[in-house]
């Protein structure tokens, strides 16, 4: 198993461009994790230095993958925004009298370049069919003709590439990512950015790196043709990246998948009131698998207690899951199916809430 030294020692034999050090010393090896047969770390560059900095991530890959015993190797390359330049100190009011009116919660300032609206799915709880929903909402905002992306922020367990056949590493172009493009869908996801096999082992703050490189770095739209909606499946629960996400861009609301029993419909919960206390309008809920395994009605229960919107249900059909594992969502693969029809009618609603 290499150690920490080792480790250390591979990347610091590679050249900063820009100042000739090694990268340890340079200071570009972030969050450095070692463990068993893998390790990852993050590269945090200037804003316009990312392509000079790609073939960098690249070499450092190789050199970790090189290393006896070394299996698994996540290099994510991000871009850091440069701080604002420190006022002088002046007189002001008391941290007491200050708070009083400080926001809740961390507000947005700007959303990705050339995207006009924003979608969250979440779930707050894991293996409701949040991202099965995701892909299948975002194939019928296309089928609308919308110009749709999908970004995987699930992080730790990236599903988008699989449900969307898709698969290799992103393009640069100019500092940006460019998308993968997949039945009429932008996608982008951490697994495009590390191999299928290995395990994310990253901590808070590189999740949320990834995050922000991924929705920030990527060329959803361009002036000329900007993308109407970015559907953004999120990872389970209520911590980091959903955080980030809330702090990096507008979101112009959220959706919630549940299924109908209790267990899934306290996490629902969960999600609404994080969103409720950012000021994330959560504009409906999505009772999946429903049937006579999981029972009915929960979720729109539910969606009334809350005082949201139920947008409608699923049944626990094997359509949706051979879809997924296939990669051509069903509403693709079968676009006048009675799931596709269902799937449909809650893009109509969430596009008329939305103004698109």
């Amino acid at each position: 198993m290499p150690d920490r030294e080792t480790v250390l020692a591979a990347l610091d034999a590679l050249r900063d461009p820009k100042t000739g050090q090694g990268l340890v010393a340079a200071g570009l090896v972030q969050g450095l994790v070692v463990a068993e047969d893998r390790a990852g770390f993050v590269m945090e560059v200037a804003a316009g230095d990312t392509a000079l900095y790609a073939p960098v991530r690249d070499a450092a890959e190789a050199a970790l993958k090189a290393l006896p015993g070394m299996a698994k190797v996540a290099v994510v390359l991000t871009a850091e925004t440069a701080p604002a330049a420190s006022p002088a100190r002046r007189a002001s009011l008391s941290p007491q009298a200050v708070d009083q009116g400080r926001p809740k919660a961390p507000v947005a300032t700007d959303r990705p370049a050339h995207v006009r609206r924003v979608l969250a799915v979440a779930s707050g709880k894991g293996g409701v069919g949040k991202s099965t929903v995701a892909v299948n909402l975002a194939a019928a905002f296309a089928a609308r003709g919308l110009s749709t992306g999908i970004l995987d922020a699930d992080v730790y367990g990236p599903s988008i590439p699989t449900m969307l056949g898709v698969s290799g590493k992103p393009e640069y172009h100019d500092g940006m990512m460019e998308p993968h493009v997949a039945h009429g869908l932008k996608a982008m996801s951490v697994g495009l950015l590390t191999q299928a096999s290995d395990a994310m082992i990253w901590r808070g703050p590189m999740a949320s790196q990834a995050l922000t490189q991924m929705l920030t770095q990527t060329r959803w739209g361009t002036v000329d043709a900007p993308l109407d909606i970015l559907v953004v499946d999120l990872p389970p629960g209520t911590g980091d990246v959903q955080l980030t996400l809330i702090q990096k861009t507008p979101l112009d609301g959220a959706v919630i998948v549940t299924t109908p029993q209790e267990v899934a419909l306290a996490d629902a919960r969960r999600a609404h009131t994080l969103f409720e206390k950012v000021g994330v309008p959560t504009l409906g809920l999505i009772e999946n698998m429903s049937g006579d395994v999981f029972g009915r009605g929960g979720g729109e229960a539910e969606a009334g207690r809350l005082g949201v919107p139920c947008l409608g249900d699923l049944p626990l059909d094997a359509a949706l899951r051979q879809g997924g594992d296939a990669g051509v969502p069903v509403v693709v693969e079968d676009p006048d199916g009675g799931i596709a029809a269902r799937f449909a009618g809650f893009a109509a609603a969430l596009a008329k809430k939305l103004g698109l």
